[in-house]
């Protein structure tokens, strides 16, 4: 840290005590007798040795005992501050008593018994005695040390700007030849056995992998070859589910859907891909395990021949194991010409040294010891930026930095620009070694840590504000790459791995991140001089985790913090006893975050952190701050945001004078209650709704005072508002606002004016230059004021029009430059849609995304080009018949319900270059208009039709080959009530048909098509599902077999004949050899005629095979050596015990409810690779199975026991991780004695009285649940301590009882992080 305490922290410190400090001693003058000569001393002191810090600090560099020395100094600095800070707030505390209660202040004061004050007078003259005296200590080491006074030079500033554009690849320099190399890789299709392959970027830290890979991701080459591009950042932790979800979002941007489920998201992914070239950018991957790449990949062999995955790593390893033993050379350092013009770039803004031959000799210099790495040249170069004489330059060259060995990556050159930072920059970075790599930050929330942390402090006559200076720090580190932009976010920032590396490196013994590596390394004498420390949120975050923190005293951060992208759907739970038991015992804390956990409350004890200026607790399920949360004096900020269930906040909350910032965006707090807070001085409230209660309205007045409302903002009742002038004064036109969502009754009534509602909309307009987003909902005027849709809104992106039902017009909006998405809905009477929506001139020159919905009075729409238009809604327009566009030059999707088949036809006809199209309920649709439809729709991918009961054909059998469908890919058919078949005379002409059209399908769904009742495949079908046909008698396939089908399911066809189901073109009886070769996975549910599925033992690819409710079921295939996971499930019938041995690759095994099964495995083998078990219902209960030998792979265990049935002991394999008892009705007691436990549950034992453990056998038990088991009461107490999650559901009455906060169990159960009694 060293010089970090030379200008930052002193200085702040001599400030307060020159006048924070003595003016909190005049205060508190009644309360105590502290001689005001000894602050004095000390202040002195503090003068003394500052005049040796900046000596120190280039000693600190090669002397080992100077560095010890400055850390001494640093901890005793924190002390004083703290200190301080006492004094500070107890003044604070006494003056605000004073202002109010002044004579009842006297009072207390003069009743204060003498001993107390004498008590608090001696502690605090003992604390400064005590600094006083250590900081001598240190004074007189300095001879020993051999430092004395030196003068810091000035550098000349030529006051050149700090911003550089890093990112822009008009300052990359070199590197040409390796990008049109790579360039070309990209763009060529190489020979492959997979329709992917991979082109490795390689190299060392800093090297510039990543500005490469972004270099070929934005080469306009590149974007024009592959219109899907995704880019992840992977870092150390290979999350192939996280992966996924990132991958699917950028080439599914329209989706909305939140995948919880991996196998939903990769058959979602898979089908995104499907005959489409792609792009992937995996940046920055540790892993070396292959079998985290096989997960990630498995959706990706659908794509077209040529897509392409970038890989950054520095290691080579990964690439070694997928087949790349000699990857391609690894990306080298710069040339040194390249080099030198790079380091100029950054250092002077210009790419040589012509213009300052003084400093090239040093320039030059300092490229070759950056051995020519662009991280290096970057913030090296930056750093000089403002220097332009020669004695700086010089120093840096001759730094003994230089000679500083290299230490966990991180090279001289890094620490030379650290070193080349101011003190209060040096403190700042350094604090971001709480973040933990690829942390994603925001800007605002940075400056809040430091300012809570004391790091932005201000001499008390400074006409700059904390936050402000704290912005030009950020831009300063940021300029000179210390933080860099994210990704694919250019609103939130990250720090370079080595740059992380380097504030690691400079902050030890002040500063811990927490994380599972170096947890099991902290030694507890350490905390004690810890003063910040930050972990990474966890499902499960325990109080043991934290116990030995009770001895870090001294600590000022508690900060949570988080690694990539957090989905919503995740939850994540701390221990209660974290916030009652912990907390009390750090009083000095400064910065609390509890960000994302479920907790729902805080302790009263809260109040006692009378240090803390930051406290976050968004995302949590607080519904209310205790009353004591007001004695927090110097609390600053306050982060309430998706706090969804804080309804109000404590009554003396104006006693938080010196709060500045509250965080209240979406949550349910009402704007009145915020109005009264806002008389607080420095307050900014950040909300997001505001809703009118009153009936004149006049509250939207008072957002006059809220002068820094700015981000988003709701406006909900605005139909209340009874006069213009009250929303005049809200003063919208200054207000900065990127998103404006403004909403009045949906109730349309006689007493709303059309002409008030219009004034009210027209006084809304915010300043123009901000606007992102616009949603106007239930306006009741007939047209809109003229700001709607004015183009001097230059940023407006996306527009949402909703329930509006009398406007008769719509607003210019086609005139809105940047405008990406526009939303219509339920807009009734408007009837015509044409130039007053375009406007004059160019119209929606970016317009991607258009919706109209509801529309139930449209009858024409007429216009111009939409030229960058690829998606286009219509629903629910069943009047609109007359369309007449120009061209839809790049629509790829369009999505057609509830409209008249006019609107198909004369959509298709202009939109060539459609490839998605779902089409629901299309009135006059037939075969006849159909057939002229398909006829345009060459370039279609996937196509779903839905309720299209008109229509008995898909492709009729006179339709030109060559013509129709030829590149469908995916075709979808839903509740279709009177289609036949997919095509006409299927049967007749089977061959034929299969042969010839639809040749490029692979995907087919036919779901609830009640009178289909032949479903013959096409060639080259890779996946068919077949659904709720009630009619459904024949399935067919290709006498040649489907040898490209890898997924077949078959739910609900309940009249499908087993006779007539062919297994790859042959009859089942006749054909023993597998026409499917490839088929993956099985799925048949509800078909009662299916009597054998024995012809799948041939099927030597097959890895999932799910069959249920399956009546007739009598035979199985039992050499299924390929299957992964078989579940069974209500077919009476089956006896079949399978070969456990053959099963070698089966992981995943139930079967439940198979009357007619005695053994599910001869002679009781199971398969050797069994990972999970769920089994019961059959015909011999548990009590008769005897003893069993599972493998020792098995780990999770579900028994369904039966009425009769309460033995199960001898099924409990040692190995067991989980166990799951279900509806056992005479178990009464459950003794556990599996040490690898984790998971426990228990339902529907109606009988059951009590859990417990043998003390021999304690286990390491996580996660315990009953649910429907009336008699238990007693809970297994000694294996309480371990639990993360305790769940008690339904009808448990004695155990919610005990287990309630007022219960003899809470206090054994508090500290479980997740309890949930429903």
């Amino acid at each position: 840290m060293s010089e970090i305490v030379l200008s930052a922290i002193f200085s702040m410190i001599s400030d307060k005590l020159a006048s924070a400090a003595s003016a909190s001693l005049e205060k508190l003058a009644p309360y105590n007798e502290i001689d005001p000569s000894e602050i004095e001393k000390l202040q002195r002191s503090l003068i003394q040795i500052q005049d040796l810090l900046l000596d120190a600090s280039q000693k600190e560099i090669t002397n080992r005992s100077v560095k010890l020395w400055l850390n001494d100094l640093q901890h005793l600095a924190y002390d004083t501050d703290d200190l301080l800070d006492d004094l500070a707030t107890d003044a604070m505390h006494l003056s605000d008593e004073a202002e109010t209660h002044t004579s009842k202040v006297r009072k207390i004061l003069s009743s204060i018994p003498f001993s107390k004050r004498s008590s608090w007078t001696r502690s605090m003259k003992n604390k400064i005695d005590e600094i006083t005296t250590r900081l001598q200590d240190l004074l007189g080491k300095k001879d020993d040390l051999g430092l004395i006074v030196k003068e810091a030079t000035r550098t000349k500033n030529i006051n050149r700007s700090l911003q550089t554009c890093v990112f822009d690849p008009s300052s990359i320099v070199g590197r040409q030849a390796e990008k049109e190399e790579l360039v070309q890789r990209l763009l060529e299709v190489e020979p492959s056995d997979r329709n992917y392959s991979i082109v490795p970027i390689v190299g060392m830290g800093g090297v510039g992998k990543t500005t490469m890979a972004r270099l070929l991701y934005d080469d306009q080459q590149v974007k024009d070859h592959f219109k899907l591009r995704a880019w992840v950042c992977v870092s150390d932790d290979f999350d192939s589910f996280g992966i996924s979800k990132h991958i699917f979002k950028a080439v599914a941007p329209l989706v909305k859907e939140d995948f919880t489920d991996m196998n939903l998201l990769q058959v979602a992914l898979q089908d995104q891909l499907k005959g489409k070239v792609f792009l992937l950018v995996l940046d920055d991957v540790w892993s070396e395990r292959r079998d985290d790449w096989e997960t990630l990949i498995r959706p990706f062999y659908t794509c077209a021949p040529g897509s392409k995955i970038i890989i950054t790593s520095r290691k080579d390893i990964l690439l070694k194991k997928l087949g790349y033993s000699t990857p391609n050379k690894q990306l080298g350092r710069l040339l040194y010409d390249d080099a030198l013009s790079l380091f100029a770039v950054h250092a002077l803004g210009v790419r040589n040294f012509d213009s300052h031959l003084s400093l090239k000799p040093h320039g030059e210099g300092i490229v070759k010891k950056c051995n020519g790495l662009p991280l290096a040249l970057i913030a090296l170069g930056t750093s000089l930026r403002t220097k332009e004489d020669e004695d700086s330059w010089k120093e840096v060259l001759e730094s003994e930095i230089w000679k500083l060995p290299v230490e966990d990556e991180i090279i001289p050159a890094l620490r030379l620009s650290y070193h080349d930072l101011s003190g209060p920059l040096k403190q700042l970075f350094a604090y971001c070694s709480l973040f933990p790599k690829d942390f994603l930050f925001d800007k605002e929330e940075l400056v809040k840590l430091w300012m809570a942390e004391g790091f932005l402090h201000q001499p008390t006559l400074s006409d700059s504000t904390e936050e402000h200076l704290g912005h030009e720090f950020f831009d300063e580190l940021l300029s000179r790459s210390f933080f860099q932009h994210a990704p694919n976010d250019e609103s939130l920032f990250v720090m370079h791995d080595l740059m992380n590396d380097l504030a690691t490196s400079v902050s030890v013994e002040f500063f811990l991140r927490l994380d599972n590596e170096n947890e099991k390394n902290i030694r507890k004498e350490m905390l004690e001089k810890y003063r910040h420390m930050s972990f990474v949120r966890e499902e499960y975050v325990t109080y043991k985790k934290f116990e030995a923190f009770e001895r870090a005293k001294s600590l000022r951060t508690f900060l949570v913090t988080y690694v990539g992208e957090v989905e919503s759907w995740r939850h994540f739970y701390l221990s209660q006893k974290i916030l009652t038991d912990l907390l009390p015992e750090v009083p000095l804390l400064r910065v609390l975050s509890l960000s994302g956990f479920q907790i729902s409350e805080l302790p009263e004890s809260i109040g006692t952190l009378r240090h803390l200026r930051y406290l976050n607790l968004s995302r949590t399920r607080i519904t209310h701050l205790p009353e004591t949360v007001c004695n927090l004096y110097n609390l600053q900020s306050l982060i309430l945001s998706g706090c969804c269930e804080i309804t109000k906040l404590p009554k003396s909350f104006l006693q938080l004078k010196n709060l500045r910032h509250l965080d209240v965006r979406d949550t349910p707090l009402l704007f009145e209650m915020l109005l009264e807070i806002s008389r607080l001085k420095s307050l900014e409230i950040t909300l997001s709704k505001i809703n009118i209660e009153c009936e004149s309205g006049i509250e939207i007045a008072k957002l006059k005072d809220f002068k820094t409302l700015y981000e988003k903002i709701s406006v909900v009742g605005l139909g209340k508002v009874q006069n213009t002038t009250y929303v005049h004064e809200a003063n919208f036109s200054q207000k900065k606002l990127s998103e404006l969502e403004l909403v009045w009754s949906d109730a349309l009534h006689d007493s709303r004016n059309e002409m008030l509602e219009k004034a009210v909309l027209n006084e809304l307009k915010p300043c123009d230059d901000k606007l992102i987003q616009l949603q106007i909902w239930s306006y009741g005027g007939l047209a809109f004021p003229n700001w709607v849709g004015d183009p001097s809104f230059i940023n407006l992106k996306h527009v949402s029009i909703m329930g509006c039902k009398r406007c008769t017009s719509l607003p210019p909006l086609g005139q809105l430059p940047s405008l990406k998405e526009l939303f219509i809905k339920g807009l009734d009477r408007v009837e015509v849609v044409d130039f007053e929506l375009f406007g004059t001139g160019r119209t929606f020159p970016s317009l991607e995304i258009l919706s109209f919905k509801d529309m139930y009075g449209w009858k024409k729409w007429s216009g111009a080009v939409f030229p960058r238009l690829q998606k286009l809604e219509i629903k629910e327009c069943r009047k609109l018949v007359e369309v007449t566009l120009e061209a839809l030059p790049s629509l790829n999707d369009l999505d057609l319900g509830n409209c008249d088949s006019g609107v198909l036809r004369s959509l298709v006809e202009v939109a060539s270059a459609v490839t998605k199209l779902r089409i629901r309920d299309i009135s006059g649709l037939n075969d006849e208009v159909w057939g002229g439809v398909i006829e345009s729709l060459g370039g279609v991918e996937e196509l779903k039709m839905s309720v299209c009961n008109e229509i008995r054909y898909v492709v009729k059998s006179d339709a030109d080959a060559s013509k129709i469908l030829v590149r469908l890919r995916k075709l979808e058919m839903w509740y279709c009530d009177n289609l036949v078949s997919v095509g006409e005379k299927e049967e007749e002409e089977e061959d034929n048909w299969r042969s010839n059209l639809l040749t490029s399908l692979r995907t087919l769904y036919v779901s609830y098509c009640k009178n289909m009742e032949r479903c013959s495949c096409p060639d080259g079908i890779e996946e068919l599902t077949v659904e709720g046909c009630s009619s459904m008698t024949v399935v067919s396939f290709p006498k040649g077999g489907q040898v490209k089908l890898r997924s077949l399911k078959i739910w609900n066809c309940r009249n499908l004949l087993e006779k007539e189901w062919e297994w790859g073109g042959q009859k089942t009886k006749n054909n023993r050899s597998s026409n499917m070769p490839m088929l993956e996975h099985v799925s048949i549910r509800d078909w009662p005629n299916l009597k054998s599925i024995i012809e799948l033992n041939d099927f030597v690819h097959l890895t999932q095979l799910f069959i249920y409710h399956c009546e007739r079921l009598e035979s199985f295939p039992n050499n299924l050596t390929t299957l992964v996971k078989l579940e069974i499930e209500n077919c009476p019938r089956l006896e079949v015990s399978f070969l456990g041995e053959n099963l070698t690759s089966l992981e995943e095994l139930s079967i439940t409810n198979c009357l007619s099964m005695d053994s599910p495995f001869l002679s009781w083998v199971w398969p050797p690779n069994l990972c999970s078990l769920e089994i019961g219902k059959l015909k011999k209960p548990f009590s008769e199975w005897g003893p069993q030998t599972f493998p020792t792979s098995l780990v999770k265990l579900s028994l369904y026991g039966g009425r009769s049935c309460s033995e199960f002991s001898h099924l409990l394999h040692s190995s067991l991780t989980s166990l799951q008892i279900h509806r056992f009705e005479k178990l009464e007691s459950f003794t556990m004695d599996l040490q690898h436990l984790q998971s426990l549950s228990f339902s529907n034992c109606a009988n059951l009285k009590k859990a417990s453990s043998h003390p021999q056998h304690l286990t390491s038990l996580h996660h315990l649940s009953f649910q429907d088991c009336p008699k238990m009461k007693d809970l297994p107490e000694m294996l309480l301590p371990s639990l993360l999650s305790l769940y008690i559901w339904g009808n448990c009455p004695g155990l919610k009882e005990r287990c309630s906060k007022k219960g003899s169990y809470w206090p054994l159960i508090s500290h479980i992080p997740y309890i949930n009694i429903l």
